[in-house]
């Protein structure tokens, strides 16, 4: 019987249930789009190229492992985890051996893969370079089409797809840039795949330089094991398996070999979880919030109905089912439809993350009907639950006192909602301070953009209070307006709720966007600034390429210049991951100034390390102190700390010796050169001109350069949170519209007082300009409040990097969002003769 009522409601009442299908299609498929990387992540396909000829790959342990012992009440709890490290870890060529006396194994291919860079025109097409042995062809395989294998140290053979861009073909020389100096080789041979290789460009030398090129003598990156004759693929994997136990070695076969291949695409499954789960968790609190008050303004907008009802004997109860029932009708089909948007609105999202770099093409978008499913049971569950929250105060009061409340507004908002809005207040001045102590990006994002969302939600619990006293400070200056003026003050006072839904996600929409927008920009520009204090060479030699080779390092050390070579890479203490570079230690105060606070870089070399004042706070670390590490790739350390400095944010929180870094990196060229010498750019730029690629740059151009490079890294944050301002500004405009078109009967009754339609608009416009101005202050006050408390615990100082023209730029944009949605339904409004609006049916 309920349900059959609240289908007749939902029928009757189409164009009062339209916001709220609005909004809950729009949560819909965001939260959809946002699963379905959150899936990808987890469960997406990496496919192997190179291994395609190999059923069985051997490979080396990419993560780091901590197991922990606990004995409590009597039980021991054994916990192990794992994380990821930076760099391909490699694997002793000594296994060659008992692989190859495994029963069922044929035969085992050793493979090289290292950095190898064509240098031509034309380039890769935007596939990764890398190099090989010839002797490894066979895991794909590749064969010859063209000419011969490479025998001596300056022979090469390149994949088919590469020559046929490049205009290449046997007897031609190509410059090749891999971990050392760039060198000349003479093309033997041109090979094609037998399976396709779409995600990379291949390059075979012979044995002997791949071995030198690689730089791991008596080591390698895999192992293919070839079965032998008619032996089953599983059954050697699993014997491969049993002769390598008591090994750190891994065993692949089948969609497991992927991963060890593309290592990138392996550690971009750990970021899209990441950032899926972000997106989606904070998607979700602010859909709660949208939809609560959508759902919150249409049980307003029915408090006549409602109060009737409840007049004619009907119990709380039946309203609460009779509203619950209409709001699951309302949200599976809601559901249903942003659902299936969600779908392709997911693969855009994907599509970008590749077209940014963010995502490695390697990885394949997964498709299923989980994520669907989850967002359509998130949809009718917060609509069901925003329905029952909206109804609790028309439910709950006397028959007579609904009647009441449905003519007049209540004076002031129920003692239990100022309660939650102060309690919420109260927990987001605790996520602010929080935000002060925190000082790693990994743990203060989270925090900050959760901070917004409770500070909203508490702007939206105490909203009518902030309107009522908002209407009391602008009452003067709207008087100076005119009758419109006088009326949009009388609105503010009298419908303060109503105006309350509204500035909710104004708010909401000002403070995320502001916060999204300078969170990075405070990050990057201290950064930079660290960077820019610190950097006392005169040049700094940077590659348009893979990066500057030691050779030209030395080239310049000739010319008795004071050079340090910089390499990047990422490392674990235990399982925290700091980003750690390696400098050169002779001369480096010469050119380098981290702010030591603590010890001497003097005493940097091969055994010791320099850390930031972050590190050393949660390491509990200071000089003297032994510090046990893993290398990026995958190598344990154990070093004495020489010094601690104050620019890690500039600089990275670990710094070690360079030769140190350089070994246990996939790239060992230095990402940048600095350079301390008397001699001019045109000097240094003669000195270096057998090095193509490198430029010889200022300290303020490469700061430049850097800044391009953190915009490009920026994009991809704004792309992660522009769905959910997206979301916001449809609810901007969705609530906004619904305030006003509710009001056609009070619109008609001021016409036939005497308004005109102009003045009417321009009491529109200024309850939306009024409302703008409350939403932006609030947003305002909340951005700066979190971007200031973000900056104090990453930067130390209370310093929000904020741009003014963007500022600007947001409040335009929601105060258009704002005017528009307002005028627009309003003039539909005023078309309708005032008459037959006031003779009509409520």
């Amino acid at each position: 019987m309920m349900l059959r009522y609240a289908l007749q409601t939902v029928r009757a009442r189409k164009a009062g249930f339209l916001g709220a299908f609005l909004a809950l299609m729009c949560a819909a498929a965001l939260i959809t789009a946002c699963g379905t990387l959150l899936d990808t992540g987890l469960r997406g396909t990496i496919r192997t190229e190179r291994y395609a000829a190999a059923p069985v790959v051997v490979s080396a342990d990419q993560y780091v492992h901590r197991t922990t012992v606990k004995h409590k009440k009597g039980k021991t709890k054994v916990k192990h985890k794992a994380k990821p490290i930076a760099e391909r870890a490699w694997l002793t060529g000594n296994l060659r051996g008992t692989l190859a006396r495994t029963p069922g194994v044929a035969r085992v291919i050793p493979e090289l893969t290292f950095l190898a860079q064509p240098m031509t025109p034309a380039g890769t097409g935007g596939r990764t370079a890398y190099g090989h042995a010839w002797d490894s062809a066979a895991l794909t395989p590749y064969r010859l089409t063209a000419g011969r294998a490479p025998t001596a140290a300056d022979d090469l053979v390149i994949d088919g797809d590469f020559a046929a861009r490049a205009g290449l073909r046997p007897g031609d020389r190509l410059t090749v840039q891999s971990t050392q100096a760039p060198r000349g080789y003479r093309i033997t041979g041109i090979a094609t795949p037998a399976t396709a290789v779409r995600h990379q460009t291949s390059l075979f030398f012979s044995a002997a330089e791949a071995r030198r090129l690689a730089g791991h003598p008596g080591e390698v990156t895999a192992f293919g094991v070839l079965p032998a004759k008619g032996a089953d693929p599983e059954r050697v994997r699993r014997a491969v398996e049993q002769a390598l136990h008591g090994t750190t070695a891994q065993v692949s076969s089948g969609d497991a070999r992927g991963p060890v291949e593309f290592l990138d695409a392996a550690a971009a499954r750990t970021r899209l979880v990441s950032m899926g789960g972000a997106m989606g968790g904070t998607s979700l609190l602010v859909a709660v919030l949208v939809v609560v008050g959508t759902f919150a303004l249409t049980v307003q907008q029915r408090h006549r109905e409602l109060a009737l009802l409840r007049a004619i004997a009907a119990t709380s109860g039946q309203i609460r089912r009779l509203l619950g029932r209409e709001a699951l009708i309302v949200g599976a089909v809601a559901g249903t439809v942003g659902a299936l948007l969600g779908l392709p609105l997911g693969g855009w999202l994907h599509s970008r993350f590749v077209a940014l770099g963010a995502v490695p093409d390697t990885l394949e978008r997964t498709v299923s009907v989980f994520p669907p499913l989850a967002a359509l049971a998130v949809t009718l569950l917060g609509a069901w639950a925003a329905a029952r929250i909206a109804s609790r105060r028309v439910a709950r009061i006397r028959p007579a006192e609904a009647l009441t409340e449905a003519r007049a507004e209540r004076t002031r908002p129920a003692w239990g909602r100022i309660a939650a809005g102060l309690l919420l207040l109260a927990g987001g001045v605790v996520l602010v301070a929080v935000l002060t102590v925190l000082r790693t990006e990994p743990a203060s994002t989270p925090v900050t953009f959760l901070a917004v969302i409770v500070l909203s939600t508490s702007v939206a619990l105490l909203g009518p209070l902030l309107v009522k006293a908002a209407a009391l400070l602008l009452a003067g200056p709207l008087r100076l307006t005119g009758h419109g003026g006088r009326l949009a003050t009388a609105n503010l006072r009298g419908n303060a709720a109503r105006m309350a839904s509204v500035v909710t996600p104004l708010a909401l929409l000002v403070g995320m966007t502001c916060t999204v927008l300078f969170v990075q920009d405070t990050l990057g520009n201290a950064a930079r600034a660290q960077a820019r204090e610190g950097v006392r060479a005169d040049w700094v030699v940077a590659a348009q390429g893979p990066g500057v080779p030691g050779e030209a390092a030395e080239r310049l050390r000739a010319r008795h210049d004071t050079v340090t070579e910089v390499v990047r890479t990422t490392v674990r203490v235990g399982l925290d991951k700091y980003p750690a570079q390696g400098v050169t230690p002779a001369g480096l105060t010469r050119t380098w100034d981290p702010q030591v606070t603590a010890g001497s870089l003097d005493r940097l070399g091969p055994g010791t390390v320099a850390v930031s004042e972050v590190a050393a706070d949660q390491q509990h670390l200071k000089p003297g102190s032994t510090l046990k590490l893993t290398l990026g790739d995958g190598t344990p350390a154990t070093l004495t700390v020489a010094a601690v400095y104050a620019r890690g944010l500039g600089f990275g929180d670990l710094t070690f010796a360079h030769d140190l870094v350089a070994h246990h990196v996939d790239n060992p060229l230095a990402s940048s050169v600095l350079v301390s010498t008397t001699r001019t750019q045109t000097e240094l730029a003669t000195t270096l001109r057998e090095f193509p690629g490198l430029r010889i740059l200022s300290p303020a151009a490469a700061d430049a350069l850097q800044a391009d490079r953190q915009q490009a890294n920026a994009e991809v944050n704004y792309l992660a949170m522009g769905l959910v301002l997206a979301f916001t500004a449809i609810a901007v405009v969705n609530t906004l519209a619904m305030s006003v078109a509710e009001r056609i009967r009070e619109f008609a009754l001021l016409r036939l007082a005497g308004a005109t339609r102009r003045q009417v608009l321009r009491m529109l416009r200024t309850e939306a300009l009024s409302v703008l101005l409350l939403a932006t202050s609030v947003g305002t006050g909340i951005a700066l409040a979190v971007l200031t408390a973000f900056s104090v615990g990453m930067t130390g100082r209370a310093a929000p990097a904020v741009t003014p023209l963007l500022y600007v730029g947001v409040v335009a944009v929601a105060g258009l969002l704002a005017l528009v949605a307002s005028a627009v339904p309003g003039r539909v409004a005023l078309r309708v003769r005032p008459v037959t609006v006031a003779t009509a049916k409520e």
